[in-house]
């Protein structure tokens, strides 16, 4: 059922201006409120074509720069909490909820309508990210079943998933799990590697390298439900950030963000971290990070080295733009927001 609601409603700037190395002004400024609980998934291609997807199992897509919006209920789904879209262009997407039964749903008409693609009601089944390595390889991955996460591919842009036999699945540890709170923690590098980090009682990062799974510990706050790694940032094969924290107490700024250069062999802790639990981080060029969560959004303009207050406005997940300059923002009231670059 498609909804067309212009929601160009109300464009409050305001939130905060923050002077970056004395030159410029980079403004957080809300764009719009959308018909939905809470937003999650955030697929920006270009600097006008961008598609959201969260609770109600409602998909939102802008063409023009997020000032309007179309959105629309997948049918059958008003009870699907969509976290992870992946969009080609402005006709086609995917879309994948978290919790049980588990729907992959795909769309080749903008949204006009959806085909159910993938069904799984196994008692336990969790999503909670979907990567594209290009048009046509994808993987949707999960929480453990069979002591293993699950993992799904596709080889056709989403429109059949095979799950992996359970021999080539990543081996979980007790109590390990991925979180599906901003579709950020896997990635599918161009050079056929897989890359994902997990938390819960353990945090790992598990990267999948030459036709095996290596993993190595993340020395992020751990051990308990609420914490662990959450986002990752990769720039290269080699360089990539880690962000995460305790999202029960989302202040504390202690072993909540990490950083590699040499493919997650080991970790280091930033002279300055963010300013506490943080759901998502995104590069934008080589040394502009932004990173948000509940308490606040943070900016870095040394590759994550340093951290400051972008706004104390919150968001679930932070994105820039595949081709283009534009970073937007999503999280809990169908709050969409765009940073201003220079």
């Amino acid at each position: 059922m498609l909804k067309n609601l212009c929601c160009c409603c109300l464009c409050y700037c305001l939130i905060l201006f923050l002077p970056v190395h004395g030159q410029h002004k980079r403004t957080l400024q809300l764009l719009t409120r959308g018909p939905l609980k809470s937003i999650r998934g955030l697929c920006v291609l270009t600097d006008s074509l961008l598609w959201a997807s969260g609770t109600g199992g409602m998909v939102g897509k802008s063409t023009n720069g997020g000032r309007q919006w179309q959105w629309m209920q997948v049918p059958g789904c008003d009870s699907c909490d969509w976290r992870a879209i992946n969009a080609f262009n402005a006709q086609e997407a995917v879309v994948v909820n978290a919790g049980e039964p588990a729907h992959i749903f795909r769309t080749q008409d903008g949204g006009a309508t959806w085909q159910q693609v993938y069904y799984n009601d196994t008692k336990g089944i969790f999503f909670d990210d979907m990567d594209f390595r290009t048009s046509q390889e994808g993987w949707a991955i999960g929480d453990p079943l069979q002591e293993h996460f699950m993992l799904l591919h596709t080889q056709n842009g989403g429109r059949q998933w095979d799950t992996a036999p359970l021999q080539q699945r990543p081996p979980a540890l007790k109590g390990e799990a991925i979180f599906a709170a901003s579709a950020s923690n896997l990635h599918l590098l161009p050079n056929g590697d897989a890359w994902f980090i997990t938390g819960g009682d353990t945090a790992r990062s598990i990267r999948y390298r030459q036709g095996r799974w290596e993993a190595s510990a993340l020395p992020v706050t751990q051990g308990a439900p609420s914490r662990g790694a959450f986002s990752m940032a990769v720039r290269n094969p080699m360089q990539a950030i880690v962000v995460g924290g305790d999202y029960q107490a989302d202040t504390l700024r202690q072993r909540n963000c990490l950083l590699t250069t040499n493919g997650g062999s080991t970790w280091q802790q930033p002279a300055v971290p963010p300013r506490g639990y943080r759901s998502s981080v995104a590069w934008i060029n080589n040394n502009t990070v932004f990173a948000t969560g509940t308490s606040g959004t943070d900016i870095s303009t040394d590759g994550g080295r340093h951290w400051q207050p972008l706004s104390n406005e919150g968001f679930h997940v932070v994105q820039a733009a595949q081709k283009g300059k534009a970073v937007f923002l999503a999280g809990s009231n169908g709050r969409i927001a765009q940073i201003s670059m220079p």
